[in-house]
């Protein structure tokens, strides 16, 4: 995917990362609570199921965007920065896919029994949970001092 793309400097690649990503971790932080919220709030199975296709859709849509964000910010220019880059981008298109497949789980779900739809609902929410951290950004384990010194200085990702 990156092959395409130019070579940013690793100060000026972080920065465009972090300026990318900072939104999404907002919106996910917020929209996790709003998922664990729907979790024991005392609506509907109708409700909840709808607010939860509401908040997963909210979050496929944020991890897309922050992708974009990461493919739009280049190729580091340091060792192995187009491997780096793809893991980016790779790991936010495995969130992104985990949110289209919980908000597709959720979709599915027969709201009645109501006790049987929210066992369901547990179900796709530890998969969600599950696929989420297997597809986890991680920037402290880049392989390059250039990019680890980077994001630790960038005023954009602190």
């Amino acid at each position: 995917m990156a092959a395409c793309s130019q070579t940013t400097g690793p100060r000026n690649w972080a920065a465009a990362v972090c300026n990318a990503l900072a939104p999404w971790r907002a919106e996910i932080g917020t929209l996790t609570d709003r998922t664990q919220e729907q979790m024991t709030a005392e609506t509907t199975p109708a409700q909840a199921k709808e607010n939860l296709v509401r908040l997963f859709s909210g979050a496929e849509t944020a991890s897309e965007r922050a992708r974009a964000g990461v493919e739009r910010a280049g190729v580091p220019d340091v060792d192995q920065g187009e491997q780096v880059a793809d893991s980016f981008m790779a790991s936010l298109s495995g969130m992104r896919d985990a949110y289209a497949r919980a908000r597709g789980g959720i979709e599915k779900l027969d709201t009645r029994p109501q006790k049987t739809f929210y066992e369901q609902v547990t179900g796709v929410v530890q998969k969600l949970n599950q696929e989420y951290e297997q597809s986890e950004l991680d920037t402290g384990k880049l392989s390059s001092v250039e990019l680890k010194q980077a994001f630790d200085e960038a005023p954009e990702c602190r």
